[in-house]
């Protein structure tokens, strides 16, 4: 298991990566506005100096000297004044000089530097020098400062101002180069400066809030935390485990809801100790009600052992612990065979308990001696009606096969049509008008329909809940499927094919809860010759 860090180390860890955050970003934006600040006012700097300069310069003599070379009095004034102005300030240089298309041509530059450029010395532009150059020739140009980082000139920022003749037209240009470097040195020295103050004082911030989180969260939610185990640890002791914080907030309010779920949580424990012991002894009884069932139902196989005429099988999977499915087949006399499939609307013991009634008076009224399906069923029906104040119904299958002619009696009250197997042939549905369920009102008359069945033909009958087996995508099972399983091996038990369908169906369905009870009965006629035989 992955160790958990305690609250306590999250909440330190979180104030210092805070307190980080905070200090890192005070000082980058300390360092940006002043920088913003420095580099404004070098700007201001720079471009007082060549307005200066362009405004005292006489454009108009500026050609001349480029032309003949020669400087004069008027020159060597300009000279002193640029040598002047960059001593006592902070350019590192002071120069005018003209624009070319390939170059440009200096005309003064001023000597403090080592390196300065003497008139008409030619010079390439540095990288976007010329465009810089180009926006200065306007009639009133934007003060916008050139940061470039060459290894010529190194870190600088320039300004220019243009020159103008007579005509107003530009005809030089006046250039100052401030040292970047030391803008950087005084950021650093300011920085320094402050950074030590700034991270004090938001350490010892970090701190109070730390403690203070520490007293007003963790310390209390650690109390509920030790609460909680011990109430989990000792549910089952009288003693309440309540806890007292005065925080005066939404964690006191949490201190008060634990101390009633501590309260609510002894009454529940109490209350699902009874509901628990009541519910384990329906268990039981239905454990019990569900064993009665079944030994209600006929599960001892082969039915028959001495009667070699026919081969009957039944099962059934109830839904729940008790069903309303329910089938029967029982000796009328040596030569009838009752068989009976049924269904009792509704699930779980209501339905059991009718399916328990109904089964018992369908084979008690059988075994008087009466043949006919139809007055047995409307026997059956006029006693379920009486104080049926629940509304249960009961769909049944009833048939009464002589067993020496394979002649026999079937009546459908509402239910699945059986499915039929002629000897060398496959089982089909056999398709015809029902009857009303058993117990739907008084006074119904039952149809019933003869038929026959041959040496070697095969019979089964089944509940809705064959054909209604839903899968997880909600589809149905289907009565094309059940031909397809019982059609699936010949010349088996009934016990063999009533597996293959429940199988089939089992697959069909996959993990979706069984939605009905699952009831077969397949009964194979092999006539009296054969048994002779």
């Amino acid at each position: 298991m992955k160790k958990r860090r305690k609250l306590t180390t999250k909440a330190l860890i979180a104030c210092v990566i805070l307190a980080i955050a905070i200090i890192v970003f005070t000082c980058l934006g300390i360092i940006l506005r002043y920088y913003a600040e420095t580099k404004e006012n070098y700007q201001q700097l720079a471009f007082g100096y060549t307005k200066a300069a362009a405004d005292m310069i006489d454009g108009d003599r500026i050609q001349g000297y480029l032309d003949s070379g020669e400087k004069d009095e008027y020159y060597e004034r300009v000279m002193k004044f640029l040598n002047a102005s960059q001593k006592e300030s902070s350019l590192k240089y002071y120069y005018v000089f003209v624009p070319y298309e390939d170059d440009l041509v200096y005309v003064w530059d001023a000597d403090n530097e080592e390196g300065a450029c003497p008139l008409g010395y030619h010079e390439e532009y540095m990288e976007n020098g010329k465009e810089d150059v180009e926006k200065v020739f306007n009639d009133h140009p934007a003060e916008e400062i050139n940061i470039s980082n060459s290894d010529e000139y190194g870190f600088i920022a320039c300004a220019y101002s243009p020159i103008y003749n007579s005509k107003g037209e530009p005809v030089a240009v006046v250039g100052a180069d401030v040292e970047m470097r030391g803008i950087i040195t005084t950021i650093v020295k300011f920085l320094s400066s402050i950074a030590v103050t700034v991270t004090i004082i938001i350490i010892l911030a970090m701190t109070i809030l730390y403690f203070a989180i520490k007293r007003n969260i963790i310390v209390p939610i650690d109390k509920i935390s030790t609460a909680a185990a011990k109430l989990v640890k000792h549910l089952k002791d009288d003693k309440e485990h309540s806890i007292d914080i005065k925080t005066g907030d939404e964690i006191e309010d949490l201190a008060d809801s634990f101390n009633s779920m501590n309260k609510e949580i002894r009454t529940y424990i109490d209350q699902l100790a009874k509901v628990t012991a009541e519910k384990e002894r329906i268990g039981a009884e239905l454990n019990v009600a569900t064993q009665i069932q079944a030994d209600m139902l006929p599960s001892i196989f082969p039915a028959f052992p001495g009667r070699s005429e026919f081969d009957i099988y039944a099962s059934m999977t109830p839904a729940k612990e008790v069903g309303g499915d329910f089938y029967d087949f029982f000796l009328i006399d040596d030569d009838h065979l009752g068989m009976v499939m049924a269904d009792v609307s509704g699930k779980g013991v209501p339905a059991a308990l009718f399916m328990v009634i109904a089964k018992t008076l369908i084979k008690n009224s059988a075994q008087t001696g009466e043949y006919s399906p139809a007055k047995i069923l409307c026997d059956v029906n006029e006693q379920l009606c009486e104080g049926n104040e629940a509304e249960l119904f009961v769909t049944v299958w009833l048939a009464i096969v002589e067993i020496s002619t394979g002649k026999g009696m079937a009546a459908n009250a509402g239910h699945e049509h059986p499915v039929l197997k002629r000897k060398d042939g496959q089982f089909e549905l056999i398709q015809y008008r029902h009857s009303p369920a058993v117990a739907t009102m008084e006074g119904i008359r039952f149809r019933e329909h003869d038929f026959e069945l041959n040496q070697g033909d095969s019979l089964f009958v089944y509940t809705d809940g064959v054909p209604e087996a839903t899968n997880k995508d909600n589809e149905l099972f289907g009565t094309d499927r059940m031909l397809e399983a019982l059609n699936k091996q010949q010349g088996i038990s009934n016990q063999q094919l009533l597996s293959n369908v429940k199988g089939a169906v089992d697959e069909f369905v996959g993990d979706a809860p069984q939605f009905d009870d699952l009831t077969m009965l397949g009964f194979t006629y092999y006539g009296t010759e054969v048994a002779n035989e």
